[in-house]
């Protein structure tokens, strides 16, 4: 390496060097994508527990991710309403809803910053098109939902 550097002039040392610096950050980038990839599928595990709860009515699903300090806000009739999320899984009905099959639940959006993390989700309903907004945190290596805020728009 060194008579090879010995062989180059000024400026093809100054390119070399630019070389072997952009291939470390690229290799830093990619290791950093690849993080950030392994985190977003573990938040997309975490949600679609969340959504699994929904369709079977098993609260065990809702107990996986929610944090035992989280809340579930909403507005109704203007009014700011909380619940903390341990009586939201103690409400779990235990059997899928009747209207099951005609339900739909998609993640919409999963955007995460180190051990931070937000996500949407939409549960479309016969009777409603809920939207859900989840914050997340990365404790002890698992995500969990620290709160969830919704809005309701009931159907006919």
């Amino acid at each position: 390496m060194r008579a090879i550097l010995d062989g180059m002039n000024a400026s093809a040392r100054v390119l070399a060097a630019a070389a072997v610096l952009v291939s470390g950050l690229i290799v830093q980038d990619v290791s950093a994508q690849d993080a950030m990839g392994a985190d977003e599928a573990a938040v997309r595990a975490a949600v679609t527990h969340y959504l699994q709860g929904h369709a079977t009515g098993d609260g065990a699903h809702f107990e996986l991710v929610f944090h035992p300090e989280s809340s579930l806000y909403w507005i109704r009739g203007g009014e700011l309403n909380r619940r903390p999320s341990a009586e939201f899984i103690a409400g779990a009905s235990g059997s899928p809803a009747d209207d099951e099959a005609k339900r739909k639940r998609r993640i919409v959006m999963v955007d995460v910053t180190g051990t931070a993390a937000v996500a949407k989700v939409e549960l479309d309903y016969p009777g409603a098109m809920i939207t859900d907004y989840f914050t997340l945190l990365k404790i002890d290596g698992d995500w969990k939902i620290m709160n969830k805020i919704f809005h309701v728009v009931p159907r006919g």
